[in-house]
């Protein structure tokens, strides 16, 4: 019976050693595309300055979305998994196209500023980022000059939203990245 009890508990420290490891594998890639991602400026539609229920935050909308909506058939029929996006000097994206695979981006429009994002279907339409921006309470005037979205986009097309910014592209609110 005491073997048993042993048992279970290096069973269960086991178990939890390996939850902590898969959760800090995951803090790992994220801070890794954090460092190293490819940064994409993707320009706001906004639509909500604030949730009572959340706090302050901006709901987003992007630009570039309007290319992702369906044209009379089902979303998932057509919908590409990735979105080839134009880089211009200073990052800002522009449409380039859509298509199945993160690494053909560049062959398929001949162009080497051209980065792929992953395009994720959501209850109301495809997304390419997140469909809000919190930021501190009190903070909301910071923020109202927002048009671009930066995000930091790793080689297989996941995009983080890591700041917003204004119409003259200077960085908004207080910012770690």
């Amino acid at each position: 019976m005491k073997n048993r009890a042993v048992g279970v508990r290096w069973a269960l420290a086991a178990a939890c050693l390996l939850v902590l490891a898969a959760a800090a594998w995951s803090v790992w890639q994220f801070e890794r595309v954090l460092r190293q991602g490819q940064t994409v400026l993707l320009e706001l539609a906004p639509v909500d300055p604030r949730s009572l229920m959340q706090g302050d935050y901006m709901a987003l909308r992007y630009a570039l979305e309007t290319h992702l909506e369906p044209s009379g058939q089902s979303v998932l029929q057509e919908l590409p998994r990735f979105a080839y996006l134009q880089l211009d000097a200073q990052n800002r994206a522009s449409w380039a196209g859509g298509g199945a695979d993160a690494r053909l981006s560049a062959q398929a429009v001949s162009s080497p500023r051209v980065v792929s994002v992953r395009i994720r279907p959501g209850r109301w339409g495809a997304r390419l980022g997140p469909n809000a921006f919190f930021f501190q309470e009190g903070t909301a005037q910071q923020y109202e000059k927002a048009r671009w979205g930066e995000f930091k986009v790793a080689p297989d097309g996941r995009a983080l939203l890591v700041a917003l910014r204004d119409a003259n592209l200077n960085l908004l609110g207080a910012n770690r990245f």
